[in-house]
């Protein structure tokens, strides 16, 4: 069963399907909105954000997927995804505060990602104001403050300025980030995510206590209660994390902790595929993806891809043999292994976060399809 989810040669790359029509094409821009001067209007009147007019085709894709899966993207207040999840022309101010609902409409954005606690902590009243914008079956994707997840103290452009005396604080991640994340997201919490940024050497070097230290904050944290599906996950900047002389040690730290490994999709690892081996080694659980920087940029590409792919209503480098092997291993968890599986994508990712994600959901969908054995077909 590991071998089968996560250690089977990649088959030949399939090459990326042609979005069926009405729908905005892939590899086109965004149609133009099925009535942008109502959606105009609203914004300016503070009536709301509308959803886009979603065709059949997409509902009977999203119809297609294992409930256990949940796609979305890393954040929702994009004016460029005008015909793709809105209906019409809004500003992000307006889009972030009011377009998580017309976002939860969409019918294959079943998650979103809240990265903006990252940079300032979060309290459990601005998490239950986003939770109540959502339905019950929705899931957040959230992560850490970067007060216990950065070894560092950096300046505004990000340089290391100092160590941080907070680093990987059991007590202070969990005052700071699980107990309000729980409080106020509840059982739509999904996966809270411990993304640590790039290590200096001197710790990279000191991995193993490193890890230790990442055991106690892990154990310390509050147990999931009333979220169901909620999952800790690590995210790492650093190839080393996953050299074989850590990887079990990593792992094991995971394991103990009842905490899963996320799949960090970014310049700065390693392939897809030389990650997967760690999900063997936990496996079965659930799975954690985000996938954050199209490789083709570099390890500090961001602003070159912001650049590059703005406003992100079309694709600019698509990636069809990530989406391959990603959707392989989502059809063994979810469907073979009946397991969650959280998929967070960014526009950095290949142009359009919501065009990724239907090119994820048909990719998925077909290997449901062609899959004879158990648990394999349509759900």
């Amino acid at each position: 069963m590991q071998d089968d989810l996560f250690g089977a040669p990649p088959a030949p790359p399939a090459p990326p399907p042609s979005p069926p029509s009405p729908g905005p094409g892939a590899d086109a821009p965004a149609a133009a909105p099925a009535n942008p001067s109502r959606a105009r209007k609203a914004s300016r009147s503070g009536t709301g954000v509308q959803p886009a007019a979603h065709d059949d085709a997409l509902r009977a894709l999203a119809a297609q997927l294992p409930a256990t899966l949940r796609l979305g993207t890393s954040s929702w207040s994009y004016p460029g995804w005008d015909g793709l999840v809105w209906d019409g022309t809004y500003s992000a101010q307006v889009l972030s505060r009011k377009g998580l609902a017309a976002y939860a409409q969409h019918p294959l954005l079943r998650a979103v990602g809240i990265d903006r606690g990252f940079y300032r902590p979060l309290s459990a009243s601005e998490f239950a104001l986003y939770a109540a914008q959502v339905p019950p079956d929705f899931r957040f994707v959230v992560k850490a403050p970067s007060l216990v997840t950065d070894a560092l103290v950096r300046a505004e452009g990000g340089q290391g300025r100092e160590a941080n005396p907070a680093f990987l604080n059991p007590e202070l991640a969990a005052r700071q980030f699980t107990l309000p994340a729980l409080e106020g997201l509840g059982a739509r919490t999904g996966a809270l995510v411990f993304q640590l940024s790039p290590l200096p050497w001197h710790l990279l070097d000191r991995l193993p206590e490193v890890l230790e230290r990442l055991r106690a904050l892990l154990a310390a944290q509050p147990p999931l209660a009333g979220a169901p599906d909620a999952v800790l996950a690590v995210e790492v900047r650093d190839g080393e994390w996953l050299a074989p002389e850590h990887a079990e040690h990593f792992a094991d730290v995971l394991k103990s902790t009842g905490a899963t490994y996320c799949l960090g999709m970014h310049a700065r690892l390693p392939p897809l595929s030389e990650q997967l081996p760690l999900l063997r080694r936990l496996w079965p659980g659930p799975l954690v993806a985000r996938w954050n920087l199209n490789p083709v940029h570099g390890p500090r590409g961001f602003d070159e891809a912001e650049r590059l792919y703005a406003p992100y209503d079309r694709l600019h480098d698509p990636a069809p043999e990530d989406i391959a092997l990603l959707a392989r291993t989502l059809v063994g968890v979810c469907a073979r292994g009946g397991q969650n599986a959280f998929v967070s994508i960014s526009n950095h990712a290949e142009g359009s976060a919501p065009l990724t994600a239907r090119r994820l959901a048909q990719a998925v969908a077909d290997g449901l399809a062609s899959d004879p054995r158990p648990g394999g077909g349509a759900a």
